[in-house]
Order: structure tokens, then sequence, then C-alpha cells
């Protein structure tokens, strides 16, 4: 088994950045890398609810992961089961992975640990990594840098 892990630092307290990590809204503005428009997204955030985000690519194919929430501490870690219903890695067809952020507050924010795990091969996980590594891009974006106090905006 594989797995992923990537670390980003995030321009919002860690209770926005959980929100983003568990709405239906929140996971439609970030997941998927750039070239991904994501169609629709759904979720019961906690333990026990699902999730379901649908994705298209720009060559037009459609891609759809669901899961679980495994478990759900905001604001400090969010676990979910991840399998691909629709595309997807071809060598994950039938497995489910597990999809673990952590959340850190820090002075400018929050820092972010995805841990993606118990994935099929190495080249998925590579490709996992490059999917995230976008999604994860985006949801930076999303923030405007904070000041030391977290106020987004203002100038010391």
């Amino acid at each position: 088994m594989t797995q992923v892990t990537l670390v980003r630092r995030i321009a919002a307290r860690p209770d926005i950045v959980f929100e983003a990590l568990v709405s239906a809204d929140g996971i439609a503005s970030w997941w998927g890398p750039d070239d991904l428009s994501t169609l629709s997204a759904a979720a019961d955030p906690r333990v026990g609810g699902s999730f379901r985000v649908r994705f298209r690519t720009v060559d037009g194919r459609e891609h759809e992961c669901t899961g679980e929430f495994l478990e759900i501490n905001g604001p400090t870690r969010v676990v979910m089961s991840w399998r691909w219903d629709a595309g997807g890695e071809a060598e994950e067809s039938g497995n489910v992975s597990r999809l673990e952020f952590r959340l850190r507050p820090i002075d400018t924010g929050t820092e972010l640990t995805l841990l993606h795990s118990a994935l099929s091969t190495e080249a998925s996980a590579r490709s996992h990594a490059g999917g995230w590594s976008g999604a994860l891009a985006k949801l930076q974006r999303q923030f405007p840098e904070v000041d030391r106090v977290g106020s987004a905006g203002s100038t010391a």
C-alpha cells in the first residue's frame, strides 16, 4: 500500500479551513486540480455520512469519487474513506482508500496536512499527489493573506 502526504499553509483560521473540507459548497470550490471543473458536490458531514463529488476534465471525461466520513473532530481533523465510482485511476477500481486532513493553527492561519493512504500502486500515489497538489493550490488561492491577528484584508 502506498500513501501521499502533503503539507500546505493556508491563510485562514482552522475553523474556516475545516468548513471548506466538510461542506458541499466548500468541497465544490477546491477539490480537483485546475483542469477539473466540479459538476456537483454533496456532503453529509457527520460520522457515517457520505460525500460525492463529480468532476469533468477539459477533454470532457467525467470522474466521480465517493466515500464516508469516518472521523470528524472539528476544527482539527477529518478522516474519510475514498473510492472512484467513475473515472479516476484504473489501478484504484474497486479499491477503498483513506483520506485524512489534519489542521493545526499557526501564526499565519492553518497548517493543513493531507494523508491519502491505502492507494494501490506507486503510480496511483504519484497521480493522486499531483491531483491533490493542484486542489490544495486552489484552496490556498481562496484566502487572501492575513495579518498576525488573522483579519483578512487589513494592514498593519
